[in-house]
């Protein structure tokens, strides 16, 4: 018999795997690696996630620039095409089923940006010029125009969207470097990563990369597992066979929430059936970008009441902070100075209820906040 998991178990389930409850992360590479990246398209949303989900982090004590200069955590373009922190050690599966999709073949994709000729070309320059190399990108567009013999291709590696950069860096063959200043920096991953092993083979990676999704983000489909990996963009047959392979291996076992047929890792049955008794988790307060919204995607109306979604997810793609309560959005909050403001999707929230919060993110953001009367 399938078990079934109710909406709330999973909520709680995912809020506390991902140190939203606990706060027990420990540092920027455990935090990236739990949760299988950390959004970093805005640099100082990563920096609060991670702080958020720490003892007594704070947005701006270092520690994320610090693992960035050891190597232990990369900053470049990953999952849905933004950039992300991601864990050193876990990077190359996660860049493994991304370059797998080889979505820069696509006809409509070529028309946009690069043809396939261009787009080998290009990466066989990258690979040649960021070997030993940390360059800015006006550098690196007039290094890779030069081996490329392309002066076609400047505009588009200009750009700050990254549109030909992407499946360079997907490729393991490109990542950001350390800042020159205010200036974006790349080199090779293996330049910053002390033996960085390349990429593993997809399917590989596979047996990896769904499973931590699912010790995080689960329970979920492979649809749900797709649109947060590349907005639907693997192969059907590739992402069905994945998790059929791991379902016939015991990894995964499949159970069902509201009637939808979903899979969770084998190991955290225990856990989820756990959590049937414990209270719910209290009003949590996240920030811009976090993961927990990025994970289940604001589509998904267990996470965001559909008549609010717009409040979440707003122009130009800008996630807002949220409130939780029981690990459904019921608000959003701003810091606006010293005050902590919110506004809720329906009924008040009580200034005591937030209190606790409040204490959290005055220390992630450094600075004192106060509550309205």
């Amino acid at each position: 018999m399938t078990p079934a998991v109710p909406p709330a178990q999973v909520r709680a389930f995912r809020l506390r795997r991902q140190g939203v409850v606990d706060r027990d992360g420990a540092g920027p590479v455990d935090v990236a690696r739990r949760l299988v990246g950390v959004q970093a398209q805005v640099p100082s949303a990563a920096a609060q996630a991670v702080a958020a989900r720490t003892a007594g982090g704070t947005a701006d004590d270092g520690t994320v620039e610090a693992a960035l200069a050891a190597g232990t955590l990369l900053r470049t373009w990953s999952v849905r095409g933004t950039l992300h922190l991601l864990a050193a050690d876990q990077a190359p599966a996660v860049l493994a089923l991304l370059a797998a999709a080889r979505t820069w073949d696509k006809g409509a994709w070529q028309r946009e940006f690069a043809t396939a000729a261009q787009m080998s070309a290009l990466a066989a320059a990258a690979a040649e010029v960021l070997a030993d190399a940390v360059l800015t990108r006006e550098e690196l567009t007039s290094a890779l125009v030069a081996h490329t013999r392309d002066a076609g291709l400047a505009e588009a590696l200009g750009s700050g969207w990254g549109a030909l950069l992407k499946p360079l860096a997907w490729q393991g063959l490109l990542c950001h470097g350390p800042p020159a200043g205010s200036r974006v920096t790349f080199t090779s991953p293996g330049v910053l990563v002390p033996g960085w092993p390349g990429l593993p083979d997809p399917d590989e990676a596979a047996r990896t990369v769904v499973p931590a999704f699912l010790a995080a983000h689960g329970p979920a489909t492979a649809t749900a597992f797709d649109a947060w990996l590349l907005r639907g963009g693997t192969p059907k047959a590739r992402l069905r066979r994945w998790f059929a392979d791991l379902r016939d291996a015991g990894s995964l076992t499949e159970v069902t929430v509201d009637g939808e047929v979903r899979y969770a890792r084998t190991v955290d049955l225990d856990d989820l059936t756990d959590l049937a008794g414990a209270s719910p988790p209290g009003l949590r307060l996240l920030g811009p970008f976090d993961p927990y919204v990025l994970g289940a995607g604001t589509a998904d109306p267990d996470l965001v009441p559909p008549e609010h979604r717009r409040a979440v997810s707003r122009a130009a793609g800008w996630i807002a902070p949220v409130v939780l309560d029981a690990g459904r959005a019921v608000g959003t909050w701003s810091a606006e100075e010293d005050r902590l403001v919110v506004t809720p999707f329906a009924d008040p929230v009580p200034s005591a209820a937030l209190e606790g919060e409040r204490a959290v993110w005055s220390r992630v953001l450094g600075r004192p906040l106060t509550l309205p009367a």
